[in-house]
């Protein structure tokens, strides 16, 4: 029987990425390779390469993949270019994602399609082409073939203020896991998701700089503090490994309790 850190190693693994430049994503990649996995990280551009020296520090390899997760013929471009260069891809972390907001009744056409595209549409075309690839190849010895999380939200389960396109793509990433985690459990693909609650990221800071709204959700945190990138590492490496082997399907609220008031 293999021990605890047998289960959470993820020695001889390869991840894929998106949204590591910085926040969750960069905690969640740097944690993969803590665990002893090499990572593939998909960016705009290669201008940031602090993930990839953070990785590479831990004697671990990286890679950078450009494509642009507002374009879907660039996301169907990706996965084929990665598999063509040789890699396997065990693991696949869809992080990346935006915000906009309006009031719902002045909300934009165009902000609202690119808000579905980056975190639902190209969540769903990583989904499919990971998964197929991972199908294509044979079980490990213990009938494991790979591990999908997206990044959920508190509003995959909440409806937010300002917020109708985000609150309904992050919606839609809930029930995507679902859907596919019934397709590919059984074919030794667990498919997961996490949901961050208030966390202290650039992408929170309308939040945080606006201090009546600040006060009101930290007054509401039973945990008593806004979260931090960091509160996402073990929970990715769980989800990754092979120590959640009989977990899919689940939505892991990681959000210092607000859920459960």
């Amino acid at each position: 029987m293999a021990s605890v850190m047998q289960l959470f190693s993820l020695e001889g693994k390869t991840a894929l990425v998106t949204g590591g430049t910085r926040g969750i994503g960069q905690a969640m990649a740097v944690a993969l390779a803590e665990a002893g996995a090499d990572v593939l990280l998909v960016q705009r551009d290669e201008s940031n390469q602090n993930t990839k020296q953070a990785i590479e520090k831990l004697g671990r390899k990286a890679q950078i993949y450009t494509a642009d997760l507002a374009s879907n013929d660039s996301m169907k471009a990706l996965v084929p270019k990665i598999v063509k260069d040789g890699h396997q891809i065990h693991i696949l972390i869809n992080c990346g994602g935006i915000q906009r907001r309006h009031p719902a009744h002045e909300f934009p056409d165009e902000d609202w399609n690119a808000v579905m595209q980056v975190n639902l549409n190209a969540v769903f075309t990583l989904c499919r082409d990971v998964g197929a690839h991972m199908l294509s190849r044979d079980p490990d010895q213990y009938g494991r073939r790979g591990s999908i999380i997206n990044v959920a939200s508190l509003l995959t389960f909440q409806g937010g203020i300002n917020v109708p396109a985000y609150a309904a793509s992050k919606g839609g990433v809930g029930q995507l896991t679902k859907a596919l985690s019934n397709q590919w459990a059984a074919q030794g693909i667990c498919v997961n998701a996490v949901a961050p609650g208030y966390i202290a990221t650039d992408m929170n800071e309308a939040l945080i700089t606006d201090e009546k709204r600040a006060e009101s959700i930290l007054s509401r945190i039973p945990a008593g503090r806004w979260g931090s990138p960091e509160d996402f590492k073990g929970s990715v490496v769980y989800l990754a490994s092979r120590a959640s082997g009989y977990v899919s399907g689940e939505i892991l609220t990681i959000d210092g309790g607000w859920m459960g008031r």
